[in-house]
């Protein structure tokens, strides 16, 4: 392609509002340009990385027999409704209404669809196994879409849906999935974890996330220093024996706390360790209030919340809805001589404490010498907190350390989750109708493409690698005015793309200095440039990544390119 025939909006300065370095980088370099805040449009540079990642997305999904399909974004809300996730997804999910009224949702995940299609169409488990892929925009009503295209409103994902007849099927291809993402991943030159997940709105169990680490990354993933072992940090068990003291147990004692509500405070006010107080927080299970205790120095994790209460949804109770069923205020909250039935769960670290500190549900008071059992009661012990740097791996190998994380696939085992409640059956061998056990795959394509570009930079622009740079080779001629340099590099330019080579040849009328800051920023592989030499045929070839430069006559630049290249 020439330059002067396609759309490469450069810009010289750092746009504003443009806060990690891939986002300032696909501006800059005129992959990207912001319609309205986290929606964007592709300019052909960006579109053809797109198309790259896609190519391998699909190359490894056909390689497990995956078949893609497209299906509808715009989703009526009465599949949606048959899973209950119309009410439960969230404030994220786009709803619409037609002319005629009826309720629409632009499709932000396509598990109702795809199981309403396939229980129309699959009836036998001589059908199954099934494995279905489509790459195809989502749209999801982000509260604060942010670092471009890692966190947008609309966005390219791949999305697949596998249907088994039995919970063997699915480990097997969960497993070919597994690798799947692996080689994807590898292929794309990414520096990744596949880390234990939460399904979140989803639903089912099971499942992995596949992170890029990177310093800019939202999610926090647990690793261990001495093993495989990685779980998102919401999803890491805490495997700690807490030493139980051997003091004697004191009766308990109400004091006076003033204006001491949070634990740090309570703490000093009080002259003893956080690790001896007991926070108490109230949830509202679906539609049902628990409270929630963990030791002061720890943090409760919502998401073990969840699942240790077998809840849905999961949220902190308002100030007045903790007012209304206790009857105090949150900062002195307490397991205590509760003033209403309610269930009580704590977390495994609150078992060791005695002559602990707690609230005393009264404003400015607190209880010392507070011992579970003893004074108040505990209807379940649970892993209730998030894991901490240096607690012990959960695999018992070495300890817990923390890195960031940029999330760019995830894999589930569904289950029935959504054949179950959309009534998706087939016959089983012996003739009796089940429902599929499914399983489900994603990948943000262009999310993929922000955490390449977030790794694969430096101060001058894009090292993009090879297998998804929107060109292979740069050509850059110094001055198009003389006639050799131009000539030269037309004959390479129709040289190379006879070879098959993706060619960009920089054909405009333009200063050197501008020509070789734009090919910096691009980010080719290999440049070319034909100046001073040309009429030797001599040319200047630099390899974007490394930084190397290397004179070569004309006859050998095919040689060097084949090997470079491994074509």
């Amino acid at each position: 392609m020439k330059q002067t025939a396609t759309f490469i909006p450069t810009l010289r300065e750092t746009p504003a509002d443009a806060d990690v370095k891939s986002h300032q980088l696909l501006l800059r370099a005129g992959f990207i340009r912001q319609n309205t805040s986290g929606i964007y449009s592709f300019l052909p540079l960006g579109k053809r990385t797109l198309q790259k990642v896609e190519n391998v997305i699909r190359e490894e999904m056909e390689a497990v027999n995956s078949v893609e399909v497209f299906l509808p974004a715009l989703q009526q809300a009465e599949l949606w409704m048959e899973t209950g996730r119309w009410y439960s997804y969230g404030d994220e999910l786009m709803r619409l209404t037609d002319r005629n009224n009826r309720a629409f949702a632009l499709g932000a995940t396509h598990e109702e669809v795809i199981t309403s299609l396939l229980r129309d169409e699959i009836k036998s488990y001589k059908k199954l196994p099934l494995n279905l892929f489509q790459i195809q925009s989502k749209f999801r009503d982000e509260k604060r879409p942010r670092f471009g295209l890692l966190r947008g409103r609309e966005f390219l994902m791949k999305d697949a849906y596998s249907f088994h007849a039995t919970t063997e099927s699915l480990d097997d291809t969960y497993n070919d999935m597994m690798q799947a993402y692996t080689n994807i991943f590898t292929r794309l030159g990414l520096n990744f974890r596949a880390v234990i997940a939460d399904s979140g709105a989803i639903g089912g169990k099971d499942n992995h996330e596949f992170m890029v680490l990177s310093d800019i990354g939202e999610d926090t993933i647990a690793y261990s220093d001495q093993s495989n072992y990685a779980a998102n940090i919401e999803m890491a068990a805490v495997n700690v024996e807490y030493p139980v003291s051997n003091e004697a147990e004191k009766e308990i004692e109400k004091v006076a706390t003033p204006n001491q509500k949070t634990i740090s405070e309570v703490a000093d006010y009080l002259n003893v360790s956080p690790e001896q107080c007991i926070k108490t927080l109230v949830f509202k299970a679906d539609e049902d209030f628990v409270i929630v205790l963990s030791r002061g120095d720890h943090e409760i994790n919502d998401v073990k919340v969840k699942h240790a209460t077998g809840a849905k949804i999961v949220e902190m109770a308002t100030p007045e809805e903790v007012l209304e069923q206790l009857g105090c205020e949150i900062g002195s909250l307490g397991p205590v001589k509760l003033k209403s039935p309610i269930r009580v769960y704590a977390d495994h670290a609150v078992k060791s404490i005695v002559n602990g500190v707690t609230g005393a549900n009264e404003a400015g008071f607190h209880f010392i010498n507070a011992t579970p059992e003893k004074d108040f009661s505990i209807d379940t012990f649970a892993d209730l907190r998030f894991i901490q740097e240096g607690d012990a791996s959960p695999d018992g190998e070495g300890v817990i350390k923390f890195a960031k994380g940029i999330e760019v696939g995830h894999i589930f085992k569904l289950g029935t989750t959504y054949s179950e409640p959309m009534k998706a059956t087939f016959l089983n061998d012996q003739g009796r109708a089940m429902p599929y056990i499914m399983g489900c795959y994603g990948i943000g394509v262009s999310r993929v493409m922000a955490a390449v570009a977030e790794q694969f930079q430096d101060d001058n622009g894009f090292t993009w690698p090879d297998v998804i740079a929107p060109y292979e080779i740069h050509i850059v001629p110094v001055n198009m005015k003389d006639e050799t340099q131009r000539e030269l590099g037309e004959d390479l330019y129709k040289l190379l793309k006879s070879y098959r080579y993706e060619v960009l040849l920089d054909d405009r009328i333009e200063r050197v200095g501008v020509k070789f800051a734009d090919a910096d920023l691009i980010g080719l592989p290999v440049r070319i440039t034909v100046g001073k030499k040309a009429s030797e045929g001599i040319l200047e070839v630099k390899y974007r990544r490394t930084g190397e430069t290397f004179e070569w006559k004309r006859e050998e630049l095919l040689d060097h390119l084949q090997q470079f290249f491994k074509k």
